[in-house]
C-alpha cells in the first residue's frame, strides 16, 4: 500500500478550490507547524544547556526552585501526552480501515507527542537552572498550538462532525489543555515578572535546600521524580560503594521535624482543651486534635487510594475486552469491514484489541503510581504524628509531679510503653487508615462488576468470601493472644537465662549448670507449645488467604453452569477470576485494620490519661529564661488551665498563675541566707502533710547537713525546697543569686547513657582545672584509669556497668562540677518535723541527749576500721571492674565472625571484596537453618509447595480448556450435558485438592521453622552453659543475652512467615511466566531484558535496604533509653534546670530515628514502583504477543490473568529476599557461638572408680603447678608448690593480680592447668570428670549470688538434703531466726539476685550453702570483701567452729582475717614468696606478710 500525506485513493484530497481551511488534510498539516517550531527552538538550547548546565543540576539542589503552577503544569502535560497517545491510536485505527495510507491522520499527533515531551524536559531544565526568560519559547508554542487546534475544531463543527465521533472529542480536549497551559505560562510571567516588567522578581530556594545537610528531597523534586522516587537513585546506587550511614541520609526537612509537628499538634490539642474547659467531666479529644493537625495529608492519601482502587478494575475489564474481541475476530473472519469514512466512534475504537492492551498498560502504570503515592503520604504523616506525640509525651514527663511517679500512679514501665508501643500503634493505625474507607468502595465495585458478568451466580461467590471473612478476624484475634502468651514465656525464659549468665561462675563451681539448664529448657518447652499455637493460627491464616478465592471461584462457576442455559465464555471466566483476586485482598486486610483500629482506640485512652495527669506546681521562683526556649518557636499561649493541681488551696493556685512567667517573684536580697522556708507544710499529693511546720534558714557559704533516722523525711525536705513536693501552706524563698545555681545529687545514683566526662560536666562548658579538681576530690581518678577508654568510656544502660559506689562518686562529681553555691549546718529531723536546728556547738549546748547519741553513733566503729572499710570497698569495686574489662579483642573477634567463613580469601580487604560480600545472599547460613529443621520436613515442604502450585495452575488451565471447548462443540444437547458434568467434576476435584494442599504447605513451613528454632536454641543454650569461664569473662553479658532474646525471637517468629511468603511469591511468579510462555512462546524473547532489569533492581535494593534497616534499629534504642533515663532522673534534671537541653536532645534523637525510617519507606516505594512498572511491561508484552499470535481464547485469557498477578508478586519477592537476608543475620550470630569450644567434662577416670566419700581427709598437694587462662596467654601461676595437711586452716594473701584467685580456680579446673598437678587425697584432679570434681568441693565467692526461687532452692537445688540439715546450716550461719520469721520459712521467696536480702545476709546464705554440701574442703575467695564488720565476725566465728574438721583455704583481702590461720601463703606475680605459720612470718621484720600486717593496722 502506497503512503502519501493525504492518501492517494482520493483525487480530491489535494483540492483547495473551496478555500485552504476547508481542506481537512491541509488543516492537519497546519497542525504540524507549532510542533516543528518548538523542536527547532528548544533542541539547540537544550544541547548547549546540557554542556554547561549538566554540572549545575548535579550541584546540591541550591538552584532548585519551582515556578508558579509547577504541579499543575506537570499534570496537564501528562494528560496532554495521554490524549496524544489516544489521537495517534485513533489515527492508526482509522487509517487501517482506508484503502491507502493517510499519514495526516497520525503523523501530526506523533509530532505533537514528541513536542509535548520536549516541552516538559525543556521546562525542567529551565527550572533547575532558574532562568525563566527562556520560557518565552514555550509560551509562543502554547499559543500557536492553541490557535491551530481551534481552527481544526471549527472545521469539524462546520463539517457537522459531532460528539459521537472520537476525533472531535480528542480535538476538543486538546484545545482545552493548550488553553490551560497557556494560562499557566501567563501566570508565571505575572508572578515572576521575568518579561514585560521593569524589575524581575528575585527568588531564593526554600531554606531546606540551602542547607546542604538535608538529603531527603521528596518534597522538593518535580512531580515525575516524586512519583517514581527518581531522586533516591543516587543513594541506592551509592550503597553499593559504601554502606549508608547517618551522614549519608542527612537531616529532616523543617516541615517534618518533630518540633514543627509538635507545635501543630500542641495548638490543636490546646484548642480542644479550651472547648472542654467549662465541662469538668469531659476530656479533650486527641482524635480531633490529630485530625486538625494531620487531616489534610490523610485526605490526600485517601484520594490517591480511591483513584488506585478504581483503576485496579481496568485490568479485569480490559482482559474481558481483549478476549472477547479476539473471539469475535476469529468468529467473523471472512466478512470484510471496509468503510470509506475515516471517522471512528468510541465504541469501535475500544473494540480494537491493541488499543485495549495499551490502555491496560497505562491503567496499570497509573494505578501503581497512585497506590505508592498513597502509601508514601500515609507513612510520612504517620512518622510526623509519631514525632509530635513523642515530643508531647516528653514535655509532659518533664512536668509530671514527683508524687505521681513515687506513689506508683504512673510507673516507669507505663511511660516506656507509651513511648515504645502506644505511639507506634497510632502510627501503624494511620498507615492502614485509608484502607478503612477504600475497602467498602472496592468491595461494592467488585460485586457490581461481577454481577454484570455472571448475574446471580456471582453473588454466590461473593457470599462465600463474605461469610469466610469473620473466620479470618477470629484467627487474627487468636494470633494476637498466642503472641502475648509466647511473650510472657519468653520473658520468663530470658529472666532465667540472665540469672544463669550472671551466676555462671557459681553454677560451674558447684556443678549445678545442668539443673539450671533444665529449668530454662522447661520454660522453653512451654514457650514452644505457645509458639505451636501461634504457628498453627499463622498457617491457618495463610491457608484461608489462599483457599478463599479457590472456594469462591468453585462455587460461582458450578452455580453458573447448572443455572444458565448459555455456556460460560472465556472472557467471563477470566474477568471474574481476576475480580475475585481483587475482592479477596480488602477482606483479608479488613481483619488486620479492625484489629489496629481497636488497638489505636486503647492507645489514645492511655495517652489521654497520661496527658491529663497531675503536673508539678509552676515553680516560678526559679524559672530561668532557659526553660522557655522550647515555646519560643511560637507565641507563648499562656499557662495551661489543666496544670492546676486540684488538691491545692485556691489561694496558692492564684498565687502561682497570676504572675507572668518571665518575672521572678518573691526574691529577697539578704546575702547571708540562701534559702528560707517559712511555715511550710508539704505533701506527696495525698493531701496529708508529709512535712509539717517547717521553718528553716540555710545560710550562704556554709555546709548544711540534714540528719535523722530512716524515713523521717530528710530527702523529702530537700525535694520540698526544690519544689518537687506539693506545697499545702507556707513559702520557700530563694536568694536571687542562687536561684539558677542548684546542683543536686540524689540518694539513688542516676547516670546518663554517655561518657564519664559527659556525665560529670552535665552540659556545662568543659574546664580542665575544675574537672581535674573534682575527679580528685571524688577519688574518681583510679576508676577512670581502669576504664578501657578512660573518661571517654560509655557508661549507663548500653555501656559498661559500674558498681554502686562508682556510680555514686560520679553523681557527686557532677554536683560538685556545676558552678553553684554550697552550704553547712545541721538539721535534725523526726517524723516530718524539724527537731533541732543549729551548728554542732549549738546542739551540744541546747540538746545534750541528742549530741551524746550522735557521739556514740560516730565512735561505735573506731576510725581505723572506718578508713579500712572505705578503701576496701573501693578497691574491691575496682577489681570487679578490672575483671569485667578483660581483653576486648576476643569480643571483636566473635562479633565479626568472618562473613560466610571465607577465611581462604586473601587479606586484601579492598572495597570490591567487601562489596561482593554485601551483595551476596548468605546462602550457607540459609542452608544451615533449613537443615536444622530436619531433612524430612525440608523435603516435605519443597514437595508440597511444588505440588500446590502445580494444582493451582491446573485449576486455571482446566477452566481455560473447558470454556474454549464448550464454545466449539456443535454436538447434541445430551452430549453437552455429559461434557458439562465431566468438566464440573474435574474442576471440583482440582479445587478440593488445591484447598487441601494450601493447608498442608502452610503447616509444613511453620512446623519446619519451629523445629529449626527448637534445635538452634537447644544447641545454643547447651553450648554456652558448657563454655569455658574465660568466654564469660571476655564476652559482654549483653552480647550473649542478645542471642537469647532478639536473635531467638527472630528465629522463632519472623523467619518462618518470611520464608513462606518468599517461596509462595517466587513460585507464583515462575508459574505465571511459564503460563504466559505456554500461551505465546514469543514472550520469552521480551523476557530477557525485563529479567536483566529485575536482577539489577533487586541487587541494588537489597544492599540499601539492609543498611537502612540497621540504621532504623540502631537509632531507635537511644531514643527509648533517653525517655526512660529522663523519667528516672526527673528530679535531678529539674533541680539542675536542664529541661531545655534534654528536650533539645530528645528532638534530635526523634528526628534521627524518623529520617532513617522515612528513607527506609522511600526505598521500599522506590523498589515497588520499579517492580510494578516492570510488571506492567510484562502485561503489555504478553498482551501484544498474544493478540498477534492468537492462541485459543481460553489460553489467551489465562496468560493475561497470570500476567496481571505477576505485578503484585514481583516486589514481594524482593522485599522478602531483603528481609530474609537481614533475619538470617540472627541465625549466623547464633551459629558463631555454636563453633565455640566447650570445657572438657570427661575425665580419664570413670566416675565409678572415685570413692563415694572422696575427698575424706582434705589433704592437698600442689606440685609444680602452672596455670593460664587460655593457651595463647601468659601463665598466671608459675611452678607453684605447696602442701596442706588435712583439716588445716590456710590463708592466702597478696596484692591484686598476684594470682590468689587463679589458685582457687585451679582447684576446680576452671583454668587451663598445662603443667604440674594438684593431688587431693591421693587423686590427681586432672583425671576426674569435671562434674565429680566440682560437686565434691565447696567454695564461697566474693560476690554473694542468690537465684530467684525459694530459700530451699538456693541452699540445695539438687533437693538431696533433709529439712533438718538445711535448718542446721541456717543456724550455723545465724540466719535461722530470720528465715523462721519469713512467710513460708524455707520456702520463702527470694527475688531476682536476692535483692530482698541485704548483702551481709546474702553472704551468710552462701556460707550456709557451702555448709549444706558436706565437703571436707572449703575455699573462701575474698568472701568477706563486700560485707560489713559485724557479718564478717560471724563468718569468721562460724568457719572456726562449724568447719573445725575441714580443710579451709581463705583468700584474704584484709590481712587481719587470717592472723588466726594455721598456715599463711604469700603470693606475688604467680609465685609463692612466703609459706609458714603466721607467728613465724610476723617474726621476720623484713617479710612481706609483716609489712602487710603493719599497713593494715
Amino acid at each position: 500500500m502506497k503512503a502519501a500525506f493525504c492518501g492517494n485513493d482520493n483525487a480530491s484530497a489535494y483540492d483547495i478550490s473551496a478555500g485552504v481551511l476547508k481542506n481537512v488534510c491541509f488543516v492537519d498539516a497546519l497542525n504540524l507547524v507549532p510542533h516543528v517550531f518548538l523542536l527547532f527552538i528548544t533542541f539547540p538550547i537544550l544541547f548547549i544547556g546540557w554542556g554547561s548546565q549538566s554540572s549545575k543540576v548535579q550541584i546540591h539542589h541550591n538552584t532548585w526552585l519551582h515556578f508558579p503552577g509547577h504541579n499543575l503544569r506537570w499534570i496537564l502535560t501528562f494528560t496532554l501526552l495521554f490524549v496524544h497517545v489516544c489521537e495517534i491510536a485513533e489515527g492508526i485505527v482509522s487509517d487501517a480501515n482506508m484503502k491507502s495510507r493517510h499519514l495526516h491522520l497520525f503523523l501530526p499527533a506523533m509530532m505533537g507527542f514528541v513536542a509535548a515531551t520536549t516541552a516538559i524536559v525543556y521546562y525542567h531544565n529551565i527550572e533547575t537552572s532558574n532562568f525563566p526568560k527562556l520560557l518565552l519559547a514555550l509560551f509562543l508554542y502554547w499559543i500557536m498550538a492553541f490557535v491551530t487546534k481551534t481552527i481544526k475544531l471549527v472545521r469539524y463543527c462546520e463539517d457537522g462532525v459531532t460528539f459521537s465521533q472520537l476525533r472531535f472529542c480528542i480535538t476538543g480536549i486538546m484545545v482545552i489543555l493548550y488553553g490551560l497551559l497557556m494560562a499557566v505560562e501567563i501566570n508565571v510571567i505575572r508572578v515572576r515578572r521575568y518579561v514585560f516588567f521593569m524589575n524581575p522578581q528575585k527568588v531564593k530556594p526554600p531554606e531546606d535546600l540551602q542547607d546542604l545537610g538535608v538529603r531527603f528531597l521528596q518534597p522538593f523534586v518535580n512531580l515525575l521524580s516524586k512519583a517514581t522516587y527518581w531522586w533516591m537513585n543516587t543513594l541506592i546506587i551509592s550503597a553499593h560503594k559504601k554502606p549508608i550511614d547517618l551522614k549519608a541520609i542527612g537531616k529532616l526537612p523543617i516541615a517534618m521535624r518533630a518540633l514543627t509537628n509538635y507545635v501543630c499538634l500542641k495548638e490543636a490539642y490546646e484548642e480542644q482543651k479550651k472547648k472542654v474547659a467549662n465541662q469538668p467531666n469531659k476530656i479533650p479529644s486527641i482524635w480531633l486534635a490529630m485530625y486538625r493537625a494531620f487531616g489534610r495529608p490523610i485526605l490526600l492519601s485517601s484520594t490517591f487510594r480511591y483513584l488506585a482502587d478504581l483503576l485496579g478494575f481496568a485490568g479485569p475489564l480490559c482482559i474481558s475486552g481483549i478476549v472477547e474481541s479476539l473471539q469475535n475476530r476469529t468468529d467473523t473472519t471472512g466478512k470484510s469491514n471496509e468503510t470509506s469514512t475515516s471517522y471512528l466512534s468510541s465504541q469501535d475504537f475500544l473494540k480494537n484489541a491493541y488499543v485495549l492492551a495499551v490502555l491496560l498498560f497505562l491503567a496499570l502504570i497509573l494505578q501503581r503510581t497512585f497506590l505508592q503515592a498513597s502509601y508514601y503520604v500515609t507513612i510520612e504523616t504517620g512518622i510526623n504524628l509519631r514525632g509530635a506525640l513523642l515530643a508531647m509525651i516528653y514535655n509532659k514527663i518533664l512536668r509530671l509531679s514527683t508524687s505521681n511517679l513515687s506513689m506508683g500512679e504512673m510507673t516507669l514501665g507505663q511511660i516506656n510503653n507509651l513511648v515504645a508501643i502506644e505511639t507506634n500503634q497510632l502510627m501503624w493505625f494511620l498507615f492502614l487508615c485509608p484502607n478503612l474507607w477504600a475497602m467498602p468502595v472496592q468491595i461494592i465495585m467488585g460485586v457490581i462488576l461481577l454481577y454484570n458478568l455472571l448475574r446471580v451466580s456471582a453473588l454466590v461467590g461473593a457470599a462465600v468470601i463474605v461469610l469466610l471473612a469473620p473466620i479470618q478476624y477470629f484467627i487474627a484475634t487468636k494470633l494476637a493472644e498466642a503472641q502475648k502468651s509466647t511473650l510472657d514465656y519468653s520473658t520468663e525464659r530470658l529472666k532465667k537465662t540472665n540469672e544463669i549468665l550472671k551466676g555462671i561462675k557459681l553454677l560451674k563451681l558447684y556443678a549445678w549448670e545442668h539443673i539450671f539448664c533444665t529449668s530454662v529448657e522447661e520454660t522453653r518447652t512451654k514457650e514452644l507449645i505457645s509458639l505451636k499455637t501461634f504457628a498453627l493460627y499463622t498457617s491457618l491464616s495463610i491457608f484461608m488467604n489462599a483457599a478463599i478465592p479457590i472456594a469462591a471461584v468453585l462455587a460461582t462457576f458450578v452455580t453458573y453452569e447448572y443455572q444458565n442455559e448459555a455456556t460460560l465464555q472465556p472472557y467471563q471466566a477470566f474477568a471474574s477470576l481476576s475480580l475475585f483476586h481483587i475482592l479477596v485482598t480488602p477482606l483479608f486486610l479488613l481483619s488486620t485494620v479492625v484489629r489496629f483500629a481497636v488497638k489505636a482506640v486503647i492507645s489514645v485512652q492511655k495517652l489521654n490519661e497520661f496527658l491529663i495527669s497531675d503536673e508539678i506546681g509552676d515553680d516560678s521562683w526559679r524559672s530561668a529564661e532557659s526553660s522557655l526556649t522550647y515555646e519560643s518557636c511560637k507565641k507563648h499561649t499562656g499557662l495551661h488551665t489543666k496544670a492546676i493541681n486540684r488538691k491545692q488551696p485556691l489561694r496558692h493556685q492564684l498565687d502561682s498563675y497570676e504572675q507572668p512567667p518571665r518575672r521572678q517573684p518573691r526574691p529577697f536580697e539578704t546575702d547571708d541566707i540562701a534559702i528560707k522556708v517559712t511555715n511550710g507544710y508539704f505533701s506527696w499529693g495525698s493531701g496529708l502533710a508529709t512535712l509539717s511546720n517547717i521553718n528553716i534558714r540555710i545560710p550562704t557559704g556554709q555546709m548544711t547537713m540534714i540528719v535523722g533516722q530512716v524515713g523521717c523525711g530528710k530527702s523529702s525536705l530537700l525535694l520540698a525546697i526544690l519544689g518537687e513536693m506539693q506545697t499545702l501552706e507556707g513559702k520557700v524563698l530563694w536568694n536571687n543569686r542562687n536561684r539558677y545555681s542548684v546542683a543536686y545529687a540524689a540518694q539513688k545514683p542516676w547516670l546518663l547513657n554517655a561518657t564519664v566526662e559527659e556525665n560529670i560536666i552535665f552540659g556545662s562548658p568543659f574546664n580542665k582545672q575544675r574537672y581535674k579538681a573534682v575527679t580528685d576530690a571524688c577519688s574518681l581518678q583510679p576508676d577512670i584509669d581502669l576504664l578501657p577508654f578512660g573518661d571517654q568510656t560509655e557508661i549507663g544502660e548500653r555501656g559498661i556497668n559500674l558498681s554502686g559506689g562508682q556510680r555514686q562518686r560520679i553523681c557527686v562529681a557532677r554536683a560538685l562540677y556545676q558552678n553553684t553555691n554550697i552550704v553547712f549546718l545541721i538539721i535534725a529531723m523526726k517524723d516530718g518535723y524539724v527537731l533541732r536546728e543549729g551548728t554542732l556547738k549549738d546542739i551540744q549546748t541546747k540538746d545534750v541527749e541528742l549530741y551524746e547519741h550522735w557521739k556514740t553513733l560516730m565512735n561505735r566503729q573506731d576510725q581505723e576500721l572506718e578508713k579500712d572499710l572505705e578503701t576496701d570497698q573501693t578497691t574491691l569495686e575496682r577489681k570487679t571492674l578490672r575483671r569485667a574489662m578483660y581483653p576486648r579483642e576476643s569480643k571483636a573477634q566473635l562479633e565479626d565472625e568472618d562473613e560466610e567463613e571465607e577465611e581462604e580469601e586473601d587479606d586484601d580487604d579492598n572495597m570490591s571484596t567487601v562489596m561482593r560480600l554485601r551483595t551476596k545472599m548468605p546462602w550457607r547460613t540459609c542452608w544451615r537453618y533449613l537443615t536444622s529443621g530436619g531433612f524430612f520436613l525440608l523435603f516435605l515442604m519443597i514437595f508440597s509447595k511444588l505440588l500446590k502450585h502445580s494444582v493451582i495452575v491446573a485449576i486455571d488451565y482446566w477452566l481455560a480448556r473447558w470454556t474454549s471447548m464448550e464454545n466449539k462443540t456443535g454436538d447434541s444437547i445430551e452430549r453437552n450435558r455429559e461434557n458439562k458434568s465431566h468438566h464440573v467434576a474435574v474442576f471440583s476435584t482440582l479445587c478440593g485438592a488445591g484447598i487441601f494442599l494450601c493447608l498442608v504447605t502452610s503447616l509444613t513451613v511453620e512446623w519446619m521453622g519451629l523445629t529449626a528454632a527448637k534445635n538452634l536454641h537447644h544447641n545454643l543454650l547447651n553450648k554456652i552453659i558448657l563454655g569455658p569461664i574465660r568466654f564469660f569473662d571476655t564476652t559482654p553479658l549483653g552480647l550473649i543475652l542478645n542471642r537469647f532474646s532478639a536473635d531467638t525471637n527472630i528465629i522463632d517468629q519472623h523467619i518462618p512467615p518470611t520464608l513462606e511468603s518468599l517461596t509462595r511469591s517466587t513460585l507464583l511468579c515462575l508459574s505465571a511466566i511459564g503460563m504466559i510462555s505456554y500461551a505465546t512462546p514469543w514472550f520469552l524473547v521480551a523476557l530477557v531484558p525485563l529479567g536483566v532489569a529485575f536482577y539489577f533492581i533487586q541487587k541494588y535494593f537489597r544492599v540499601a535496604s539492609k543498611d537502612l534497616q540497621e540504621l532504623d534499629d540502631s537509632t531507635q534504642l537511644p531514643l527509648l533509653c533517653h525517655f526512660s533515663e529522663t523519667a528516672e532522673g526527673l528530679t535531678t534534671i529539674r533541680a539542675f534546670r536542664h529541661e531545655a537541653r534534654f528536650k533539645q536532645h530528645m528532638l534530635e534523637l526523634t528526628d534521627t530515628n524518623n529520617i532513617a525510617y522515612l528513607f527506609l519507606s522511600a526505598a521500599n516505594r522506590w523498589l515497588e514502583v520499579r517492580t510494578d512498572y516492570l510488571g506492567a511491561c510484562i502485561v503489555l508484552t504478553a498482551a501484544v504477543t498474544s493478540i498477534t499470535y492468537k492462541p485459543e481464547s481460553g489460553i489467551l485469557g489465562l496468560g493475561l490473568l497470570y500476567a496481571l498477578t505477576i505485578t503484585n508478586y514481583l516486589n514481594w519477592v524482593v522485599r522478602n529476599l531483603a528481609d530474609l537476608e537481614v533475619q538470617m543475620g540472627a541465625v549466623k550470630k547464633v551459629n558463631s557461638f555454636l563453633t565455640m569450644e566447650s570445657e572438657n567434662y570427661e575425665g580419664t577416670m570413670d566416675p565409678s572408680q572415685v570413692p563415694k566419700d572422696w575427698p575424706q581427709e582434705g589433704e592437698i598437694k600442689i606440685e609444680d603447678l602452672c596455670v593460664r587462662y587460655e593457651n595463647n596467654l601468659k601463665p598466671v601461676l608459675k611452678h607453684v608448690k605447696a602442701y596442706i595437711k588435712p583439716g588445716q586452716k590456710v590463708g592466702i594473701c597478696g596484692r591484686t593480680g598476684s594470682g590468689k584467685s587463679s589458685l582457687s580456680l585451679a582447684f576446680f579446673r576452671m583454668v587451663d592447668i598445662f603443667d604440674g598437678k594438684i593431688v587431693i587425697d591421693g587423686i590427681d584432679i586432672c583425671k576426674l570428670p569435671l562434674d565429680t570434681l566440682r560437686s565434691r568441693l565447696s567454695i564461697i565467692l566474693q560476690d554473694p549470688i542468690l537465684f530467684s526461687g525459694s530459700i530451699r532452692f538456693n541452699l540445695d537445688p539438687e533437693c538431696k538434703c533433709t529439712d533438718d540439715r538445711l535448718w542446721e546450716a541456717l543456724e550455723i550461719a545465724q540466719l535461722k531466726n530470720m528465715v523462721k520469721s519469713l512467710p513460708g520459712g524455707l520456702d520463702a521467696v527470694v527475688t531476682e539476685g536476692g535483692e530482698n536480702f541485704s548483702v551481709g545476709q546474702r553472704q551468710l546464705f552462701c556460707l550456709a550453702r557451702a555448709f549444706v554440701r558436706k565437703s571436707s574442703i572449703l575455699i573462701m575467695d575474698e568472701a568477706t570483701a563486700s560485707i560489713d564488720m559485724a557479718t564478717e565476725n560471724i563468718l569468721q566465728k562460724v568457719v572456726m567452729t562449724a568447719f573445725v574438721d575441714r580443710t579451709v583455704v581463705t583468700i584474704a583481702h584484709r590481712v587481719h582475717t587470717i592472723l588466726t590461720a594455721d598456715l599463711v601463703i604469700v603470693m606475688k606475680r604467680g609465685n609463692i614468696l612466703e609459706n609458714d605459720t603466721p607467728e613465724n612470718l610476723l617474726s621476720r621484720e623484713d617479710g612481706i606478710f609483716a609489712s602487710f600486717v603493719r599497713a593494715d593496722m
